[in-house]
């Protein structure tokens, strides 16, 4: 079976520079090209040098419709406004689009889920085993505990992490809206500060810590009359993002065109 050819979009950065370590830790996938910002002085250098590796040949380029040509799939956790940008040349060649790119608006999310009639996406707010486990598992007990326990969520990042709550917490928060029945839009409490009263029943609430180099821990508290339920996973290296969006690359491909999910890669959906 011919190898996956796989695009990394933000190769520079410390995500894209996982995601070329893990393609080339692989015999069934193979990088064909790395996609930066154009006007990105990274332009022009070698994403396997950049990635600790040896020397690779696939030089950082913005152009990615000309390095798509040759690409099965992309890779991408860039930030939003990339994201959105390559959504429609990857739909119109055709590539399985791996988005694990967070801080997306629901237009965002609108417009990537409006191309999936033609194209096969691939989105998670997280790429890890354990964190799509941990809202499979956070889905049942909301489901399971009624309304007398409360859900807080608490999230770290490292100090350079631009959107809070993460894309983790998010997810992990919808998936407790959903064990409860409720949209979460509409049950979130977010940063609480001065007299606010008391906690108004119902809500999912949302704390964001940011410092050094975590990368990435998040605990879901089910705190109710006289006992608390704490489900926590905490990253200790970025690869863990980097191996499942490479599983998921490989899993879709070949799909039929449609939305998909971690859920639908490791086969959680069923799992309750």
């Amino acid at each position: 079976m011919s190898k996956m050819r796989l695009i990394v979009a933000g190769a520079g950065g410390r995500m894209g520079r996982a995601l070329v370590r893990a393609i080339a830790e692989t015999d069934r996938a193979v990088l064909v090209g790395a996609l930066e910002a154009p006007g990105s002085e990274l332009i022009g250098k070698d994403s396997g040098v950049l990635a600790g590796l040896p020397a690779n040949g696939i030089k950082l380029s913005g152009d990615l419709w000309t390095m798509s040509a040759e690409a099965d799939g992309i890779l991408d956790f860039t930030v939003p406004a990339a994201t959105i940008a390559n959504v429609a040349i990857a739909a119109e060649r055709g590539l399985v689009h791996v988005v694990g790119t967070t801080g997306l608006s629901s237009s965002d999310d609108a417009v990537i889920k409006s191309v999936t009639k033609r194209a096969i996406v691939v989105q998670s707010g997280n790429m890890s085993l354990g964190v799509n486990l941990l809202a499979a598992l956070v889905r049942q007990v909301a489901k399971s505990l009624d309304a007398n326990f409360d859900i807080e969520i608490l999230e770290m990042h490292h100090k350079h992490k631009v959107d809070a709550p993460s894309g983790t917490a998010l997810m992990l928060g919808r998936a407790a809206a959903e064990g409860r029945g409720i949209v979460l839009e509409q049950h979130s409490a977010r940063g609480r500060d001065g007299i606010t009263g008391a906690r108004r029943p119902g809500d999912i609430g949302f704390a964001s810590l940011r410092g050094g180099t975590a990368a990435g821990d998040h605990s879901v508290i089910f705190a109710g009359p006289s006992e608390r339920l704490v489900l926590s996973h905490q990253a200790e290296d970025r690869m863990i993002f980097a191996q499942g969006a490479l599983k998921a690359a490989l899993w879709a491909h070949g799909k039929p065109p449609g939305y998909y999910t971690l859920d639908d890669v490791l086969g959680l959906k069923d799992l309750f």
